[in-house]
Parts: structure tokens; sequence; C-alpha cells
């Protein structure tokens, strides 16, 4: 097959939009526009009377598991743009989620050794700043190395900042960080962002997911984006055909480590506290799991995998087992396997698949098949 009847096939069946790049232009913003306005809506949706306690969670209220989706679901995007994107294992992706979360409290929290108590909005910069030196850190040692060297690597990065966390008092171990100011804004009087509601922490985390969205979507059709493909599919050929590996690696570190660090961020700035307990290494395979779960490569697919890895063990909160009388909850990991290893037996390409990935898959075994 040519590389011209490839691609022919390729956007003959679709491509890597399906059905939606076939409607117009004005349709396709409508269509996007509506999902918005339903995201933003989300918060309501235990006010209808036949579908909102099905959906809704029981033991934690709605908008709080709608947040805590958000950070997950951004912590999918940032890991998908590593391994989705670039190819690259990283089972220490809660590190650059710590880094982010500890640089704000150690800037505004009055329990700091710094003392500054600088307000949550105007610790962001330097938070994102550090995160993006803590990926390029990483990254660079690992430039040569792939698979398991590399995924051994990452863990340990997540291992020494759990460590450090736990065992020096400039991070305070399980003590932790105490009043983290909380995103600033009133209305009548009273903060937007207090602690009675959760919604308008959702909000913002939504909000932020969209900017992400455009973001990760403009660079992964950019030169940046199809730098990352070819390093994927083969890093060696990439090389002999030009492509700056190291640099787009970097890139892939830091772009990952950005987006991670922002979901520190919101998260350190909605509980108003942080202490080491909360990064550890569970959470980077949950974290993981989701993007492979929902579709590795695929923007909507990291989407999907995020918010399940989150709403699943919410959902499960103050169910009773009927038969043995217990909580689901406490069996939250073992369902929430059965769940996975589910998906991977009978979807094992995801739930929202990369149609670019599939298409290319696809025309290789027909290159590749006896005539």
């Amino acid at each position: 097959m040519t590389e011209t009847s490839g691609t022919q096939s390729f956007r003959s069946r679709g491509g890597a939009r399906g059905w939606f790049a076939g409607l117009p232009k004005p349709v396709r913003i409508l269509v996007v526009l509506g999902f918005v306005a339903l995201a933003y809506l989300l918060p309501y949706v235990g006010d209808i009377p036949v579908l909102g306690p099905q959906i809704t969670t029981q033991g934690i209220d709605w908008p709080s598991a709608l947040f805590n989706m958000s950070y997950f679901v951004l912590l999918a995007l940032g890991l998908n743009v590593v391994v989705g994107f670039a190819g690259l294992l990283d089972l220490g992706y809660v590190g650059f989620f710590a880094v982010g979360a500890y640089v704000t409290a150690l800037l505004t929290s009055p329990d700091s050794i710094l003392h500054t108590e600088w307000a949550w909005l105007a610790s962001i910069p330097i938070a994102l700043a550090v995160t993006m030196v803590a990926g390029l850190i990483l990254g660079w040692p690992t430039l040569r190395l792939r698979g398991d060297y590399l995924a051994i690597v990452t863990l340990g990065f997540a291992e020494i900042i759990r460590i450090v966390a736990t065992s020096t008092d400039t991070l305070r171990g399980d003590r932790g960080f105490t009043d983290i100011p909380h995103p600033p804004g009133q209305m009548n009087g009273e903060p937007i962002f207090g602690v009675r509601d959760a919604t308008p922490y959702f909000w913002l985390g939504l909000t932020v997911i969209l900017l992400v969205i455009v973001g990760v979507r403009n660079l992964d059709r950019s030169r940046v984006g199809r730098s990352w493909l070819a390093i994927r599919e083969d890093e060696e050929a990439a090389e002999i055909m030009g492509v700056r590996t190291i640099k787009y690696k970097l890139w892939a570190f830091a772009i990952g480590a950005f987006i991670g660090g922002l979901g520190g961020v919101l998260f350190a700035g909605t509980q108003g506290f942080v202490n080491s307990s909360t990064f550890v290494l569970q959470f980077s395979i949950l974290v993981l799991a989701g993007v492979v779960m929902g579709g590795s490569g695929n923007i909507a697919g990291a989407i999907l995998g995020g918010a399940l890895i989150s709403y699943i063990p919410d959902r499960l909160r103050g169910i009773t087992d009927p038969v043995f009388d217990t909580d689901l909850y406490e069996y939250r990991f073992a369902i929430f396997g059965v769940v996975i290893i589910a998906i991977m037996i009978f979807r094992p390409q995801g739930l929202i698949p990369s149609r670019r990935r599939a298409m290319e898959l696809k025309d290789r075994e027909k290159e590749v098949a006896p005539q």
C-alpha cells in the first residue's frame, strides 16, 4: 500500500475524529458548546427525579465527587501526553502532582518555614515553573532509557518525593500543611470558594481541563505531536529521519509535569491541607490504569478513564452489600480491579481508543500480510 492510498483509506474511514469530522463546522461548534454546557450543569444532576439517584454518589456529596473527578481527569490528560502521545512509560507521575501541591503549600501556608503566606493565586506561576523543572530533571537522565528501565527510574522519582516529604521537617511528613488559602473571589460579601459547597471548585477544575484540552489538542496536531508520534512508533527510525528525539522527549516530560503540577495546585487550594500520605505509589498506578482503560493516546479516552477511576470508588460509598451486610466501599479496589480486567479482556485498546493508532495498525497489518 502506498503512502497516498494509506492516507486516503485513513481519511475515508473517518480519521481520528470519526463521524464528528464529517459534520459542518458550525454544527461541530454547537455540539462542543452543548457538551461543555452539560458538563457545567453536572452538579445539578441530582435534582432530576429519575436519573439523579442512579448517578449521584451517596457517601460523599455529589459536587465533591465531581471535583475529585476533575483533578483525576487533569492528571490523566497530563499522563496521556507522556504515555499515550510520546510512548514513555511513567510510573512516577504522582511525583509531579506532589511537587505542585507542596510548592503551593510552602508559599501559602502559615506552617511553612518560608513564612511568605502568599495568596493561592500568586503561588501558581512558581509552583508550575518548579514542576516543569522537576519534569526536565526527571527527563534528562532517562533520555536513553526505554520500557521497563524507564518505568523503574520514574518509579524511583516518585518514591524519592514521597520519602523526602515523609522524613523531612521542611515538608512536615504526616502533619502536613494546614490553612492553605482557597482560590479568591466573592459574591454578595460571601467567598465563592468556601467549605460548604464544592460546586465552584468543580467549575474551576472543569475550566482548567477545557484550557488543557485546547492546548494538548493543538500540540498533538503540531510538529511536536508528529514528533511524539514518530518516537512512540519507532524511536530509532525517528532519529534516522531527523527527529530530535531528545528535545521532544523533554517536551513530553515538561508538559506532562506542568499538567500534573496544575492538578496539585488545584488540590492544595481546594483541600486547604497537604501531607505525605496523599502521594503514594498507588496513586500513579491508578492514573495510569485510567489512561490505559480509557484509551491511551486519545484525549477523550483519557478524560473518560480519569473520570471512572475517581467515580467508581466514590459511587460505592454508602452502598451496602445485601448478602454480607458490608459496605461495598471497603472492597472498592477489588471491584475496580475486576472492572479493569474485564475491560482489558473485552476491550484491550481501551473504551475510546485512538482511531489514528488503530488505523495505522490495520494498514500495517495489510502491508505485511501475505499476498
